[in-house]
């Protein structure tokens, strides 16, 4: 299965259009630094609270885009439009885009 892929300068342009990302890292990465509007949803939760998701396009990220690469797979074979973010949150920092951090609501 064929997903599409951006990176973060893409995502960066794509971000002011108000889009779905999906953050699949775990609560204490996702707590140290995120995309700003990035919602938490651990890879390993995905099956179970894909329902939660809406419908509509979904952008997905993780630190690098392997995890996140994997919860598309899954998502788009059960219905869902995905696009995976290559590079991740690592890559969003190190090109220097602004991030939060902190616990999920802060």
């Amino acid at each position: 299965m064929e997903i599409p892929e951006i990176g973060v300068v893409e995502l960066a342009a794509l971000l002011s259009d108000d889009i779905v990302l999906i953050d699949v890292r775990e609560p204490e990465e996702y707590a140290e630094a995120r995309v700003p509007g990035a919602t938490l949803i651990p890879l390993d939760t995905v099956p179970e609270r894909a329902r939660e998701l809406p419908d509509q396009h979904l952008y997905m990220i993780c630190a690098l885009g392997g995890r996140s690469l994997k919860a598309a797979e899954y998502l788009t074979a059960h219905g869902w439009s995905c696009t995976n973010v290559a590079g991740g949150t690592n890559g969003w920092i190190e090109a220097g885009y602004p991030y939060d951090s902190g616990p999920p609501g802060d």
